[in-house]
C-alpha cells in the first residue's frame, strides 16, 4: 500500500492506525508525528502565507472570487510516488487541499481519492473509519474511534458538576471568525459554555464588537493554521480596539493563546487532546502532561 496524504488530520489517523510506514507523500502542513516531515512535499500555498492575517484572508477572498487556486499540487511529483491511495478534504475549500484541487493526473493505475468531510466529531470518527477501510485496516479504525471516544468520555466525566463558564473562541483575528464545526462539541465536553459559534456549522466572519458584546468570562484565540509562535504574534493587533481592556477576559487574565494549527483547526488525531486543553484553560484539569507553555500560555 502507497499512500498520499494532502490533509494534514489524514497523516495523523494513517500514522494512528499503524500505516505509517505506506506514506510516500504529504501536504506542506502534514507536521504530526514530526517523522512525517521527511516525506516528499506534494504541495505549496499559492500564495505568501507568512503575511499578516488581514493581507491573507483579502488574498484568500480575491482568488476565490477569480477563480484561482489557494494550492498548487506538484502532480509530476505525486506520479512518480504511484500512490494507491490520496488522502484529501472536501469541507473546506480554503483550510486544505480538496479532491477539486488534486488533477486526474495525480490518479496512477486506479488510485482512490479518499475524501474526508468533518462538520461533527462523528464526521470526525468517521474520516477515520473510512480511511482505515481504504487501506484495509478496519478493525484497528473501530478500535481507535473507541479509544477516542472513551478519552473524550473521561473528560466530560472530569468536569461534571462544575460551574460551566462562558467561552468565545477565535478560529482568526483580523477580521474575526468564531469557531464552529466541532469545536463548539470540544468546547461542552470541557466543561464549557460557548456563546459565538453553533455545533456542525461553519466558522463564520463577524465584527470584532461581536466578541465585546458577548464578553465572555474566557476567551480562547487559535486562528486556523497558526502555530503558538504565531499566534502570539496575530493576536496583538486585538488590543488596537478600543473596547479591548473593557472585555471581562482580559481585565481577570483569562485569555488564552493556543497553537490552533495542530490542535482546533485540525479534524485528525488532537481532537481529543484539543478537549483536554480547553479543560485545562477552563478548570485547571490536568491529563497526563500540561499543556500551558507549550500548547498554549496566557496572554
Amino acid at each position: 500500500m502507497r499512500i498520499v496524504s494532502l490533509l494534514a488530520s489524514g497523516t495523523e489517523i494513517v500514522c494512528a492506525l499503524g500505516a505509517g510506514d505506506s506514506l510516500v507523500g504529504r501536504s506542506h502542513e502534514c507536521d504530526n508525528p514530526e517523522w512525517v516531515k521527511s516525506l516528499p512535499r506534494c504541495s505549496e500555498p499559492a500564495f505568501d502565507a507568512t503575511v499578516p492575517s488581514k493581507a491573507i484572508d483579502a488574498e484568500v477572498g480575491r482568488r476565490i472570487r477569480a477563480g484561482e487556486p489557494l494550492y498548487v499540487i506538484h502532480t509530476e511529483l505525486i506520479r512518480e510516488l504511484n500512490p494507491d491511495v490520496i488522502i484529501a478534504q472536501e469541507h473546506c475549500e480554503v483550510c486544505a487541499v480538496t479532491p477539486g484541487d488534486v488533477d486526474q493526473s495525480c490518479t496512477i493505475h486506479g488510485a482512490r481519492v479518499v475524501s474526508l468531510m468533518a462538520s461533527t466529531l462523528d464526521d470526525v470518527f468517521g474520516g477515520i473509519a473510512k480511511i482505515a477501510s481504504a487501506i484495509d485496516v478496519e478493525d484497528r479504525g473501530r478500535a481507535l474511534v473507541e479509544c477516542e471516544r472513551k478519552r473524550l468520555d473521561a473528560v466530560r466525566a472530569r468536569v461534571a458538576g462544575k460551574r460551566r463558564p462562558s467561552v468565545v473562541v477565535l478560529e482568526w483575528v483580523d477580521p474575526a471568525y468564531a469557531m464552529g464545526n466541532w469545536g463548539p462539541e470540544l468546547v461542552e465536553a470541557a466543561g464549557g459554555q460557548l456563546v459565538l459559534g453553533h455545533p456542525g456549522e461553519l466558522s463564520f466572519g463577524m465584527a470584532s464588537e461581536k466578541v465585546r458584546e458577548a464578553d465572555p468570562e474566557y476567551l480562547i484565540i487559535a486562528p486556523c493554521g497558526f502555530d503558538l509562535d504565531r499566534t502570539i504574534r496575530e493576536a496583538a493587533v486585538l488590543k488596537d480596539h478600543a473596547w479591548w481592556r473593557e472585555l471581562r477576559a482580559v481585565r481577570e487574565g483569562k485569555v488564552a493563546l493556543a497553537d490552533g494549527n495542530m490542535f482546533f483547526n485540525r479534524s485528525g488525531m488532537t481532537v481529543t487532546p484539543t478537549a483536554e486543553m480547553i479543560a485545562e484553560i477552563l478548570h485547571g484539569e490536568n491529563f497526563g502532561t500540561a499543556m500551558q507553555g507549550a500548547r498554549w500560555v496566557w496572554l
